[in-house]
């Protein structure tokens, strides 16, 4: 059989994910958390500072904002982008813990124009270590990390499988007690509260498969 003299891969071709559609996915999620930021906040009141819905619709409402005016041409950048904006704008834990999950992954995917959807899981499981690094959480302590693991372990099978992951996930630490963060004060009490970090973090996975029309 000759060789056939075939052309390079498109690098935007089908598959691939560019910047355009990480700009959806942080649009989305600055969609989502607007419309859910009062039922953020309240399952906050109940194990937590009441202010986690509001610091969200801040943070992520400056990410859109940034990017409409300045759009990154990169995944990678996308993602580091909205990483700086988060840690900068919002209160609390939460800047910091998604500002690292997105500036981490946004520096696994580095400068390449598209990626696969499983390049996007391995760098988004970058993010989630650093996240587990920087709180010191594990899956089972009643915080974000018990949406973002399931999820992310799900996503090299496809967006809709990652949503339903952080969703179940999210939905699981309802009768956890609290080891991590500031519900862990609470003890005993603690139970019977679903995260608010886990019901947040279970929306931006719920974005990406918005974004990917799954």
């Amino acid at each position: 059989m000759p060789d056939l003299d075939l052309p390079d891969p498109d690098p935007s071709g089908p598959g691939l994910l560019d910047a355009g559609f990480l700009r959806r996915w942080m649009t989305a999620a600055a969609a989502s958390v607007d419309r859910e930021a009062d039922r953020l906040t309240a399952l906050d009141s109940a194990i937590g500072d009441a202010d986690h819905g509001s610091n969200l619709r801040r943070g992520f409402t400056a990410v859109a904002s940034e990017l409409e005016k300045e759009p990154p041409d990169t995944p990678g950048a996308v993602l580091a982008l909205a990483g700086r904006h988060l840690i900068s704008t919002v209160g609390g834990a939460s800047g910091p813990l998604y500002g690292t999950l997105l500036r981490r992954a946004g520096k696994a995917l580095g400068d390449a124009a598209a990626v696969s959807r499983q390049e996007l899981a391995d760098a988004l499981r970058a993010g989630v270590d650093a996240v587990r690094q920087l709180g010191g959480a594990a899956p089972g302590d009643k915080t974000m990390v018990d949406a973002l693991v399931p999820a992310v372990d799900a996503l090299g099978t496809s967006f809709a499988a990652a949503r339903s992951a952080a969703e179940e996930g999210a939905l699981a630490t309802t009768p956890l007690r609290a080891r991590k963060g500031r519900a862990s004060y609470l003890g005993e009490r603690s139970v019977g509260h679903q995260d608010p970090g886990a019901a947040s973090s279970a929306l931006l996975v719920a974005a990406l498969a918005e974004a990917a029309g799954e």
